[in-house]
């Protein structure tokens, strides 16, 4: 999913819609619309927008959308909890993703060929796998002695 798309969605799908947060905003509904609309040429989206509207949601699909964009993973750097069951539950996190990249790798491979689209699906994967990797970093992190 491109940025201006993932704006989109968190505009739209935020509990009370596009009124809601544009009023959180200081913005008309039909602004805010506007500039959540890929195609609008009129009221453009800017970074500031799309950081506010970060903020207000707490919904980073955007910075996710542009960092995979430019070849970049995100990781909330914040203390993850610091436990033994937080590691555990990341280190399952990061096997049911792996398993997911593993699944999709047989399945492009097994006619003997791969295409474009199976490695798209595959770079999903591998993306989504390194943010539970990075969580489990954090929450151990968390854990160690000074």
């Amino acid at each position: 999913m491109n940025y201006k798309d993932a704006f989109y969605k968190t505009v739209h799908d935020t509990p009370g819609g596009c009124e809601a947060l544009a009023v959180r905003m200081g913005y008309t509904a039909g602004l805010l619309r506007n500039k959540a609309n890929p195609n609008s040429t009129t009221n453009v989206l800017t970074m500031d927008d799309a950081s506010r509207v970060m903020e207000l949601t707490e919904d980073y699909a955007v910075l996710h959308a542009l960092a995979r964009r430019h070849g970049f993973v995100c990781t909330k750097i914040d203390a993850q909890p610091a436990s033994d069951m937080a590691v555990l539950e990341s280190v399952t996190d990061i096997w049911g993703s792996l398993g997911q990249v593993g699944t999709l790798v047989h399945t492009a491979l097994a006619d003997g060929r791969i295409d474009s689209n199976e490695v798209q699906h595959i770079e999903k994967a591998i993306f989504v796998s390194i943010r539970p990797m990075m969580e489990l970093l954090a929450r151990l992190n968390g854990m160690a002695e000074k």
